[in-house]
Order: C-alpha cells, then structure tokens, then sequence
C-alpha cells in the first residue's frame, strides 16, 4: 500500500466545493477553507475542478485529492481519462473518479482508467454507488474505495446520514483494502459511528465547508420548520 494512503488511515478527509453561482465559488476562497481545514486536523483535502485544485496544492501540505466534474447526471466526477489526467497534472496527489458501473463518456471501462493512470504512477479513489461497484473497483485494482455515490445512482435508497450498510459490507468483503467513507456525514458523532463502523478514514464536506447548508439547518432549527 501507498505510504500516503496507509497514513490516511483512521483520519479525517476534509472536501472544500463550492456549487456554481456561490458566493464562495473562487480557487483563492476554496484554498483559504482547505488551509483552515488543515490546521483543524484534516489530514487531506478533497476538491473540485483544475483551478481549484492548483490552488490548493499551493496551500496545503497534506495530500489533495483532485476531481473534475462535468455536468450533474450520470457519469460526472471525473468522467473521463483526460480529466483523470489533468487533475494529477493539476496537482492531485490522488485522483478520485467516477466508479460505477455505467458507461464512462470516453468509451474506456473503469479497469482501462486505472490502468492507464497507474502507468502514470498516479493514485486512484473510487467513488463507488452500490456493493457491485465496490467489487468491481476492487477487481480492477483502485487505490482506495469509497461509498461516495451510495443514494445517487439508483441502486441504493439516499440514507438521511451516511450509509452505514454499504460501509459495513464493503469493509466485510475487502478487509485487506482501504474503504472510506464519504457521503451525507453531518455531525461528529457519524463521523464516530463510521470509523467504527470499520472505515479506513472518513471525509466530510458540506458540515464543515458549505455555510450555505449549515445556515439552512440552524434556521430550520429555530424557525421550528
């Protein structure tokens, strides 16, 4: 295993995103979060897009893991081995893709993505839907394994917090392998419960990087909505 990916291991993954048309959508904006991030603890920095990326990596001293989407249905995070590419060239220490089982824009399967990256020397986090996808990036030899798209590809119901099953299972099936845990983590005790759960390190994003949201669930808090 990497020696960056075994560090990771019972850590916490900061994501720094912002959505387009926010306010805090800026390379510099999204490189000061990930740099407060960081002193806080975060042990690496998940982000979006070349610009940002770049930025970060200029910032930070933990890995920054990189992706680059591209519109908002089916294949989107990193859709393609160009983009897979360009995010390493921007400065991903590990480059995280799209690892469903859908077809990939560029006619490659996953398995020719992360073979071809591999050759590049570079690492690769699988955002995974479903149990089927997990085993699938397993097989083709990902880096780290994540439940990332658990709730978003149809294959699985949307937890209210994270999918804590698919975590479960996953980390039953692949004990040898690094399975993290990403998706829908909004408070410290989640994070608790999926690193007991048995996940290698955990990333939150909106809980700690998107005040839009955390504003919206103290005001329906307080409104009694």
């Amino acid at each position: 295993m990497h020696p960056m990916i075994q560090a990771l291991r019972g850590k916490l993954i900061v994501s720094c995103q912002a959505y387009p048309g926010e306010p805090l959508r800026h390379p510099e904006t999204m490189a000061q979060m990930a740099l407060a991030a960081e002193r806080g603890g975060a042990a690496a920095i998940r982000c979006q897009g070349l610009a940002d990326i770049s930025a970060i990596k200029g910032q930070v001293k933990v890995p920054v893991i990189g992706l680059w989407k591209e519109g908002d249905e089916g294949v989107y995070i990193t859709p393609t081995l160009r983009h897979a590419r360009s995010c390493s060239w921007a400065g991903s220490d590990i480059v995280a893709i799209d690892a469903t089982r859908r077809p990939r824009p560029d006619g490659l399967t996953f398995a020719q993505v992360v073979e071809a990256l591999h050759a590049d020397s570079v690492l690769v986090m699988a955002d995974c839907g479903s149990i089927e996808d997990i085993r699938m990036a397993a097989q083709a030899g990902a880096d780290i394994l994540s439940t990332t798209l658990a709730g978003y590809t149809g294959e699985r119901p949307k937890t209210a917090g994270p999918d804590l099953e698919l975590l479960r299972q996953a980390v039953a099936e692949f004990p040898d392998h690094p399975v993290i845990c990403e998706g829908r983590v909004h408070t410290p005790a989640q994070a608790a419960e999926v690193m007991a759960a048995g996940a290698w390190a955990v990333v939150v994003g909106t809980a700690i990087t998107h005040p839009t949201s955390i504003t919206g669930w103290f005001r329906t808090a307080v409104e009694g909505q």
